[in-house]
């Protein structure tokens, strides 16, 4: 379990094929900011650009660590198949700030940036979401693009899907590897946990409970 907060910045070093068909998945081998690692260990837990990875060996010394991603895993998401920025996240502990909101990271979708540019101090993020992902985005809901927790500030439906507007303040931008983002990228997404259990019980409708048999 995560929160949408990023704790550091690493970089996709190297992608290594682990097979030779569109059957196999890769590994990548990731750089990490200085003293990221010291409290890792193989078996652990970190977010990709919101996806939850295991950390398979590592290198504490160097700030290095390695994860293996399925075939299925890459297909279901962006940006985990070439060299670049990503944003990292360590598996929330007992007692940990929940600063965010609650994330599982898996990844629901795959949403495209469709413009990003300055308003004032900040910036204006809109994505358009896959039309699967409509019902559970809504003004001022949560949302998690490539790891970050964030707030929608619009929903703009269309038979295509919906584009949501987000603002980034400048501390987002620079503690992030969202200030990338160009107009045409995509971007992991991931629906809010509450809105998820909301849909599940509008789809159940009220059924009855049934009653404790009496002793």
């Amino acid at each position: 379990m995560f929160t949408g907060i990023i704790t550091g910045v690493g970089r996709i070093a190297a992608v290594h094929d682990l097979g030779r068909s569109s059957l196999h998945g890769k590994r990548l081998d990731i750089t990490a900011p200085d003293g990221y690692l010291d409290d890792v260990g193989p078996g652990d837990s970190i977010a990709l650009n919101g996806a939850c990875m295991t950390v398979t060996t590592l290198d504490a010394a160097r700030q290095t660590f390695t994860i293996d991603i399925s075939a299925e895993s890459l297909d279901k998401t962006a940006g985990l198949d070439t060299a670049g920025a990503v944003n990292l996240e360590k598996a929330l502990r007992a007692g940990d700030r929940l600063g965010g909101h609650i994330v599982s990271g898996h990844v629901d979708g795959i949403g495209t940036i469709s413009r990003f540019a300055p308003v004032g101090e900040s910036r204006e993020l809109r994505i358009v979401a896959p039309a699967a992902l409509v019902r559970f985005l809504a003004y001022k809901g949560s949302i998690t693009v490539n790891g970050v927790s964030l707030t929608v500030n619009s929903v703009a439906d269309s038979q295509a899907g919906s584009e949501i507007s987000i603002n980034l303040i400048p501390h987002t931008v620079e503690h992030t590897a969202l200030g990338t983002l160009r107009e045409g990228s995509r971007v992991n997404l991931e629906i809010d946990t509450v809105a998820r259990y909301v849909e599940r019980m509008l789809q159940a409708g009220a059924a009855p409970v049934s009653a404790r048999p009496s002793t």
